[in-house]
Formats: structure tokens, sequence, C-alpha cells
């Protein structure tokens, strides 16, 4: 146990941070009125309270985090960090005569904090302010991910932060060191992330919508969570205008920040351009929402310049794993809801804030491919796997094998569990492949026009189940399941 000491006091320290965040919708409340703010209050005490007992309590344990010490706390604080979450939401909830299970409360807060954008809530619209912008808010924090953000802070408060920069990275960027100091890349990704934010938020806001709500929607947009203050998600706004910003921004936080970074403070935009994750991402999503917008209109569902307004939108929204929507899609052809479900597990970049398995993966995956299809033919010749001009290594093609076995493998068993309990087939891999791509909206029961409430309180804990190890990217749970983790 003295072995985690550390790692629960960087836990502390963490819990210490979140309980600041909650001062967001409590100055929201006390702006609006509402008389909401003692919850916020309350719940941030006793959040700060927790997380002050373990950093001081555990003080003594101040040492550099091993690897597998990030795994550890990457782990807890994506378990964790939910429940602090749902007090304010929970209990803000009950005050407004609109009470939820602990269930529904646990849900939202992991939808909202891994940026899936499920929600078992209704009548969003007759919410109080504060309680939207906190749903919303926790998107924005999860989109970069918080841990990234705290690796910017943790060396003020003596503890260094690479390993966990590591564990909460997605894809090989976790390997790439963009500055000489984890700390200073960090600093710098979040700063790339707090300018886009600022810059969708006044696009919104000159758009046309109103300043809180342009707020709401810039944390769902930017992050790729989805989650709206309305019902009627963004056919709330019926405006062509407002979608195209949309689009432009969920194609912005698609790609790899990592790529911004270098571009804004090196000045390199041809690299940028010539990165091949980028080309085959925009490549995906925008050829993706052409050929829907196609399909909508030969079909005759709608006329030209409407497909295309629709196709595109939807195919961008659902595929960078954000989930806004304007119609009813699942009364479209079959093909284009099950074609843009199955996109969102690729159309997304490594170090962006979308879910799924990253468009890098499938890359390496069809190099590999190619590369055994060459050596049926030609046994003896030596084709090292290509990317980006640069050789990839036999460790990283093997470790996205195993990623791609693990996740097969947890698709295939949490859809299995799910039917176990007399959910439809469609429902049932829809819920599962949503959850763990980060998505949200699925197929069969759990379309754009419903959500997550008509599921029971066991099947929402898998789907819960399959967003954090959709955030976690499942391997590194799941390294935390066998026995050689354990040993010293």
């Amino acid at each position: 146990m003295t072995d985690l000491f550390p790692v629960l006091r960087v836990l502390g320290l963490l819990m210490c941070l979140f309980a600041l965040a909650m001062g967001v919708p409590l100055a929201v409340a006390w702006g609006q009125g509402e008389g909401l703010a003692g919850i916020y209050l309350a719940s941030m005490a006793l959040t700060l309270c927790a997380g002050l007992a373990l950093a001081w309590g555990l003080r003594r344990y101040k040492r550099d985090l091993l690897p597998r010490h990030g795994v550890i706390l990457v782990s807890l604080v994506w378990l964790l960090l939910p429940l602090c979450a749902s007090l304010p939401l929970g209990w803000a909830l009950a005050a407004v005569d609109r009470p939820v299970s602990f269930s529904h409360a646990y849900f939202e807060a992991v939808s909202g904090l891994t940026t899936t954008g499920s929600t078992v809530l209704s009548e969003l619209d007759r919410l109080p302010a504060s309680v939207n912008v906190w749903r919303t808010f926790l998107q924005w924090m999860g989109g970069m991910g918080i841990l990234i953000l705290a690796v910017a802070v943790l060396p003020l408060l003596g503890v260094g932060g690479s390993q966990l920069f590591k564990a909460e990275a997605a894809g090989p960027i976790k390997d790439t060191k963009l500055t000489p100091r984890m700390t200073e890349t960090a600093k710098g990704l979040w700063g790339v992330y707090v300018l886009l934010s600022l810059l969708c938020w006044l696009a919104f806001w000159a758009g046309g919508m109103a300043p809180l709500d342009a707020l709401m929607h810039m944390f769902a947009t930017i992050s790729l969570g989805g989650l709206s203050s309305h019902d009627a998600s963004f056919a709330f706004f019926d405006s062509p205008l407002l979608e195209a910003i949309a689009v432009l921004f969920m194609l912005v936080a698609s790609c790899n920040f990592a790529l911004y970074f270098i571009a804004l403070r090196k000045g390199h935009w041809r690299s940028f351009w010539r990165d091949p994750e980028m080309r085959a991402t925009m490549l995906a999503l925008i050829g993706g929402g052409l050929l829907v917008a196609l399909i909508l209109w030969a079909k005759g569902v709608y006329a030209p310049l409407q497909a295309l307004r629709m196709g595109l939108f939807h195919v961008v929204s659902v595929a960078t794993t954000t989930g806004f929507a304007t119609v009813d899609y699942l009364a479209w052809p079959v093909f284009a809801p099950v074609f843009m479900l199955l996109l969102s597990g690729v159309a997304t970049s490594a170090g962006s804030t979308g879910g799924g398995i990253k468009m890098v993966r499938m890359l390496i995956l069809i190099k590999q491919a190619r590369r055994e299809l060459t050596r049926l033919v030609h046994p003896r010749a030596i084709q090292p796997v290509v990317l980006g001009g640069a050789v990839v290594d036999n460790r990283m093609i093997f470790s996205v094998l195993a990623f791609m076995l693990v996740y097969g493998a947890t698709v295939i068993t949490l859809s299995m569990v799910l039917l176990l309990t007399d959910l439809d087939m469609v429902t049932a891999f829809s819920a599962v492949l949503a959850s763990v791509h980060c998505t949200g909206p699925g197929l069969g029961l759990l379309g754009p026009t419903s959500n997550y409430s008509v599921l029971s309180d066991f099947q929402l804990w898998v789907c819960t189940l399959a967003m954090l190890l959709g955030r976690l990217e499942i391997l590194s749970f799941m390294a935390l399941l066998t026995p050689a983790f354990w040993r010293r």
C-alpha cells in the first residue's frame, strides 16, 4: 500500500483542482439568481476537503511517479472525478424537483468528462442554466484531459508530470516530445485548446447565439462532446450559418492539437498539411459527408443543397464523436446512420479531443496488411511500414494489433452482456459502440431523438464502463487486471 501513497497524494491534489472548477457553475447560479449557489459551494467544499485530506495526510510521500503509477492514477481519476462531478449535478436536480438516481447522476458525469455526450435527462430547456453549464463544462475539461492540464501545474506541487502525460495521451503522441520539458508541452497544448475555444465562442455569438448558449455549445463543440442545453440539440437554432461554424470547429478539433502547437510555435504550416493522419482524417470526414449527401439526394430524401447541408453536418458531427443532430437521421436510408456510427471509430486523430481508435492506428493497420500481402508474393522482400516519411517501429505495430484485439473483444463482450438483458441487437451493439467511441447517439432506441433514459440501471452501468474504457484507451485499464502489473 505504501507504494500507492504517492499516487493517492497526487489524486488529492487533482481533486483540489477539480473542486475549483465548480466555481464556474457557482458563478452562473449566482449571476442568474437561481438559488443553487449553496449547492455548488457545498459540493466544492466537500471535494476540496477530501482532496486536502489525501494531499496533506500523505504529504511525506513526495517522489516522481513511475510508469505504472501514471496508469493507476489516470484510472483512479476517471473513476473518482465523475463521482465528485455528480454531487452538484444530483443535488441541483433534486433542488428543482427533478431528482435522479445515483446511477443516472454518475452516468451523466461520466458522459460529460469522457466527452461522450450521452444523456439520461430530458426537458433540458427547463433546467437551470448552471446545471447545463456544469454538464457542458465537464466536456470541455475532459476534452483535452484534465490530467494534461495538471501536468502543467504539477511541478509547482512537487510532482513530475511526464508519466501522467504518457498515460493520458492517446496514440503515438504519448511518445513524442514537442518541447524539451513535458510541462511546456502540456501548457502549449492547453494554450491552443483555449485559443480555439475562444474563437469558437466568439463565432457562435456572432452567428446569432446568446452569449451563454454560445459558451455551452463551444464547450460541446471544441471538446467533441455534443451535450446540448436544448432537447432539440442543434435543431433548436435552425441556422445554416451556425451549423457551418460548428462543422468548421468540429473539423478543427478532430485534428492533432500538437500540429497546431508546432505550426504556431515554429511557423511550420507546411508540415501541418503534410501530416498523413490529418489528411486521412479530413478525407474521411469531408468525403464521408459528400457520400451521404449524394445518397440523400439520389434517394430523393432532400433537394441537392439541403442534402449537402444535412449530409456534411451529421457525418462530421457523428464521425468526430460529437453527436449534435438537427433531424432524426435514423429515418434516412439505413446505410447513412450505420456508416456514420462506424466512421466515428476512426475519423479523429491521435492528440485530438475525439474518441474512437484514432486514424493513425487505422493507417498503421492498413499499411501492415499491405506489407503482409506483399510478403505472400515476395517472401524475402524487406518492406518496412512507413508513415509520414518515417519507419514505424515494430513495437508500435504490435501495440496497435494488441489494442485492436482488446478493442474488438471489449465491444463484443459488452454487447453480449447487454443482449443478456433482453435489449434488442441493434440497440445493444450501437450502445456499446457509441459508448466506447465516446460518440453518444446510437441506433435503435438510442437515436438522436431519444436518450439513454430508456435503459435500465444495469444497462447504464455497462455503458458507463464502456465510456470509461474508451476514454482510457482500453489497454491502460486492462493492464491493471494483470498480476504482473502489481508485482514489485
